[in-house]
């Protein structure tokens, strides 16, 4: 069964926060991991003009617009693109948000200088022609010589292995401490696979037990470098987490 990402992320978006050990220390972190892609390969400190095309609750595009850049947000989920214009607000950061599919965006061609596309979103484009169209529209809004940066789960690996689940986190804020852990279910094709994601979260002196469902693709490195290159971008290159210092492998494209 295929589940919407949509709901999936609308549901999620009031406890998302808690996907982290401390989400204010990840945004600085993460911000810092991209915003050192971003001036290492277009050149200066910016400020540049950044679209985060699946923003969710914020997590890259606040700490991304706290070092100067000027960024928008857009997000699959309605819920979650207000949510992260909230945060913004509440930390003193000029975010403007908007619910947005990244297979329709809803900007110019050519506007902004770099695309940040994160977490793992794109593994929710279930099919080559939903990924392609993805790509296609960061091209689009990308100006020539615009920068892509995606990040992505290991799948090369995780095909391998095909595991059945994820290591639990644990984080703690004003509610108390929270436990995220996923299962996997892998289909038969070997590429996809649905996800049941829990959360337990502090109930009186017990857990209240959230589970949310959604379906992802596995893709392999491979095949992100050709669709990139089918929709116009060039020179698409894979940074190490040693390397770049993001939690996930990114991918960096240039718009042709």
């Amino acid at each position: 069964m295929t589940h919407s990402a949509r709901g999936f992320y609308d549901s999620l978006a009031a406890d998302y926060h808690r996907v982290f050990a401390d989400w204010d220390a990840s945004i600085a972190r993460q911000a810092a991991a991209l915003d050192g892609l971003l001036r290492r390969e277009l050149g200066g400190p910016g400020p540049h003009r950044l679209l985060d095309c699946a923003c969710g609750i914020g997590t890259q595009a606040i700490g991304l617009a706290r070092a100067g850049h000027r960024v928008v947000g857009s997000d699959l989920s309605p819920v979650a693109a207000t949510r992260a214009a909230a945060e913004a607000r509440t930390r003193g950061v000029d975010l403007r948000t908007a619910a947005a599919d990244m297979r329709q965006l809803p900007f110019r061609d050519g506007v902004f200088d770099a695309v940040v596309c994160a977490d793992n979103s794109i593994a929710h484009l279930l099919s080559t022609a939903d990924l392609e169209a993805a790509l296609h529209e960061m091209r689009r809004v990308l100006r020539d010589d615009g920068l892509l940066l995606l990040t992505l789960r290991d799948y090369d690996e995780a095909r391998r292995t095909r595991p059945a689940s994820v290591p639990p986190q644990v984080s703690e804020d004003s509610g108390g401490r929270s436990i995220t852990f996923q299962l996997w279910h892998w289909h038969d094709d070997g590429e996809h696979y649905d996800q049941e994601y829990f959360q337990l979260v502090p109930e009186g002196d017990g857990w209240e037990v959230r589970v949310r469902h959604t379906t992802s693709w596995a893709l392999t490195r491979r095949a992100v470098a050709d669709a990139a290159t089918a929709a116009g971008f060039t020179d698409a290159a894979w940074h190490a987490p040693a390397d770049s210092g993001f939690y996930q492998p990114v991918c960096v494209a240039r718009a042709a």
